[in-house]
């Protein structure tokens, strides 16, 4: 790995060197994601703290883990090209918890998209993982736009974790209401669930888009599906 000295992504503004050539989106100018020019579904989605279980283009790899599994992706993302060349990815899934600053949640969305984006530009096939926190980031209560679905094209595959997220009520009610805003907004023609996918929350959108359902990573193991 790097033996750069930078210990963080706001160390030079967020890493400027990765969007020089991006196209931005809205307002906040999230870097854009673009649409494949074909659609792959994956095979198997494989945690990055597992990038070594990977072993074929169809296996992605994705960040559904603590942020600190994959701090040295974001802090070093040159590392790692070569390596994510070989396999679908799926953008950086940066923590947007609901009771952060406003803030924080559009920087973490900018984060990912940004580090998307770039990959994408160096020939990695990269599908955008789409994470919201609170309402002010999928509806426009407070913002003139979604700030959560920024940097995504429509009619295109888009990748969503429930892992851990429908735990309590409130969570149910988020996860459900950010997914329809996200249905609505980006009309996604292939939508990867990774973790459960309960009835309550999917059914109601079962006929807008084709679901494809990946177990976590903890369940493939138990199921076998670990090589």
């Amino acid at each position: 790995m790097s033996n750069k000295k930078r210990k963080a992504t706001i160390d030079d503004g967020m890493n400027p060197e990765l969007v020089s050539g991006a196209e931005f989106d809205g307002y906040f100018g999230i870097p854009t994601i673009k649409k494949p020019e074909e659609i792959i579904i994956p095979d198997r989605i494989i945690p990055f703290s597992k990038l070594s279980k990977a072993k074929k283009f169809e296996d992605a790899i994705a960040c559904y883990e603590m942020d600190k599994e994959f701090s040295d992706l974001l802090i070093h993302p040159d590392d790692y090209i070569e390596e994510l060349k070989k396999h679908i990815f799926i953008s950086p899934d940066c923590s947007l918890y609901r009771n952060a600053p406003l803030s924080v949640q559009i920087a973490n969305v900018y984060r990912s998209r940004a580090i998307g984006s770039y990959f994408q530009r160096m020939g990695v096939y990269v599908v955008p993982q789409v994470r919201w926190g609170n309402s002010l980031t999928y509806t426009t209560d407070l913002l003139p736009e979604k700030v959560a679905f920024l940097g995504i094209e429509k009619h295109s595959i888009i990748a969503i974790g429930t892992y851990g997220c429908s735990q309590t009520k409130d969570d149910k009610y988020h996860l459900k209401a950010g997914l329809e805003s996200a249905l609505e907004t980006l009309e996604p023609v292939v939508v990867l669930v990774y973790g459960s996918m309960s009835p309550k929350i999917f059914d109601d959108y079962r006929h807008t888009t084709q679901f494809v359902h990946y177990p976590d990573w903890t369940t493939l193991s138990h199921q076998g599906g670990v090589r």
